[in-house]
This record gives C-alpha cells, structure tokens and sequence, in this order.
C-alpha cells in the first residue's frame, strides 16, 4: 500500500459517501466517525494510519479538506509537519494542492492551510458564540426549557421538573413509555427510576 485515504465525519449516522466518490483510486481508506475536537493521534483508525505510516506502507495521504485533521489551526499543522517530516505527501482535495513538491514543503500550502485553519477555528467559535447567546436570549423570553453547561439541577428539581415522568412511573409505566409521556430522554427517566427507588417512594 502506498496511496491511502483518510475520512473523518462527526457521528455514526452521518454518510461518508460523498468523501469516498474516489475510492478506487487508493490501497486503503481509514474511516473515523469522531468528533474533530479530538485529537488525530487519539482516534482509532487515524492511529491504525499513523503505525502504517511508521512501518512504511503509506507514501501518500488524502483528504477531502483539511478540517478532517483537527478542529483547531494547531492541532491541524502538528500533523501536517509530522507528514512532512516523514515524507508522507499530502493532499488537500478541496484545494487541489499537495503539501510536498519534489520533497520539500509546499510553501503556498503551508499559507492556504493555515489561513482556511484559522477561519474554520474562527466560525466555530462564532458559532458557540451565537448559539450561548441564542440560549441567554431564550431564558430572558423564558422560552429555554434546557440548562446551560456546567449548571446542574438539584435531585428534588429534577422530579419537580419532570413530574409527568414520576407519576407514569409510579403507575407501572415502562420507562420508554414514561419518558415519551413526559417529553425526555429515556436517560432522563432512568434517572428519575433511580432518584425514586433511592428515596424510597414506590415506582
């Protein structure tokens, strides 16, 4: 093997099938369905990709864009110079550009990579921005019916909350049944089984 492929989408259900149109054309394609906050070195199939590259079966790597290496510009060039520095060629599909050219680093690559790293960082944190202040503006409208992260609910709040979930358990209900009552999650009303069982109130 020696031209491979490397694709990465953000959760199981999503298809990969739009980065794999040009499958035929490599020995081996590495599919993670993992989010991009985590680091390549961490992933399962990108570290499957990483001991061929030590054990030199692969001189050249492809991806759709370079977003598929990490989330952040930092994490994005560490592993753009560790192929480099193994002489791994990389190519960037939706810049038609490859990271080495006779060997040696690409500098037009390196300026691209970094300035489409930088705007990908910049409209993810613009998006984290603009969804706190989508959920502060719901709370003041008193719309928002979620709680923000890293605030937590105390156990008698939770069953106050969730009240139609404690009755339809207490009544025998499932609790796939009990939390498509109640409007929540089915983790939500294992939950609420547990905070009663342990209180001791019949369910």
């Amino acid at each position: 093997m020696s031209k491979v492929k490397y694709i990465r989408v953000s959760s199981i259900e999503q298809n990969t099938g739009r980065q794999e149109v040009n499958a035929n054309e490599f020995s081996k394609i590495y599919i993670d369905k993992t989010s991009g906050s985590i680091q390549f070195t961490e992933r399962k199939e990108a570290s499957k990709l990483l001991k061929d590259i030590q054990s030199g079966l692969v001189t050249e790597i492809h991806i759709s864009s370079i977003c598929r290496l990490g989330r952040s510009i930092i994490d994005i060039l560490v592993m753009v110079e560790f192929f480099n520095q193994n002489s791994i060629k990389l190519f960037v599909e939706n810049i038609g550009m490859f990271s080495l050219i006779d060997g040696k680093p690409n500098p037009s690559f390196k300026m691209i990579v970094s300035v489409l790293g930088n705007v990908a960082e910049l409209e993810r944190t613009n998006m984290l921005e603009r969804q706190r202040q989508g959920i502060e503006l719901a709370k003041l409208k008193g719309a928002y019916t979620g709680r923000l992260h890293g605030t937590k609910m105390t156990n008698a709040e939770v069953l106050t909350k969730y009240k139609v979930v404690v009755r339809e358990l207490k009544k025998g209900e499932s609790l796939r049944r009990a939390s498509k009552i109640g409007g929540c999650s089915l983790g939500t009303a294992q939950k609420i089984k547990s905070l009663l069982e342990n209180s001791h109130e019949t369910v």
